[in-house]
């Protein structure tokens, strides 16, 4: 089964160039088109896309709102891929906060758009976490987020769980992070997943904001 989008975006030339771009792969398929936020929920409700790749910066409702409105009031919601112009946007970060899933550049090359869809699909490691890491440095609490440290102590990571959420940090792969700690790779996805259920993360981006935003790991 392909790989199903939801486009969000107020420039129709933007979405336009979108849709080009992912149906050119056999195994993506877009199956809608929105040109602002606040006609994401009853499209996602009616076509249960499996990525909303969706623009930041809209006039009605923006990405970071729509996102957290998908998350709030949608059953089984889809990934969210913002889509931005600027890397570096407290926009961007905001929205990873919300729940998005991971960013995507406008000025992105088509293979790196695909790639972007087909790994936030997946879900099994972080879309730029160079990246996550900056923005995190900049417009995280500088000091750490109290709340974030309080969830992660009531966390209590074993040893192995907190080594795993380290190099889901630096953005490894369950492979890559079973090759690093000498295991299998159902061994590290069961914890990963222990490591989303303790942090209440619903996926990787998340519980690796978390730990930036705690100070577990440290963004700079």
């Amino acid at each position: 089964m392909p790989v199903t989008v939801l486009l969000v975006d107020d420039e129709p030339l933007v979405r336009a160039g979108l849709r080009a771009v992912l149906e050119a792969q056999p195994d993506l398929e877009v199956v809608g088109e929105a040109a602002d936020g606040a006609a994401v929920i009853p499209l996602v409700r009616r076509l249960r896309p499996d990525v909303v790749a969706m623009d930041v910066r809209m006039p009605l409702m923006d990405g970071i709102e729509a996102t957290r409105a998908v998350l709030r009031t949608v059953s089984d919601p889809p990934k969210i891929l913002v889509v931005t112009t600027f890397e570096n946007d407290e926009y961007v970060y905001e929205a990873l906060r919300a729940g998005a899933d991971g960013f995507l550049l406008k000025r992105a090359r088509p293979a790196e758009i695909v790639h972007a869809v087909r790994l936030v699909a997946e879900g099994e490691s972080l879309l730029f976490p160079a990246s996550v890491r900056q923005l995190a440095a900049e417009y995280g609490d500088g000091g750490g987020n109290p709340a974030a440290r309080a969830a992660m102590e009531r966390a209590a990571l074993t040893e192995r769980e907190a080594e795993v959420l380290r190099l889901m940090a630096r953005g490894l792969s369950n492979a890559e992070i079973a090759g690093r700690l000498i295991v299998g790779t159902e061994t590290v996805k069961s914890h990963v997943s222990a490591v989303l259920a303790k942090l209440g993360a619903r996926d990787r981006t998340q519980a690796v904001i978390a730990a930036y935003e705690s100070r577990f790991v440290a963004p700079g």
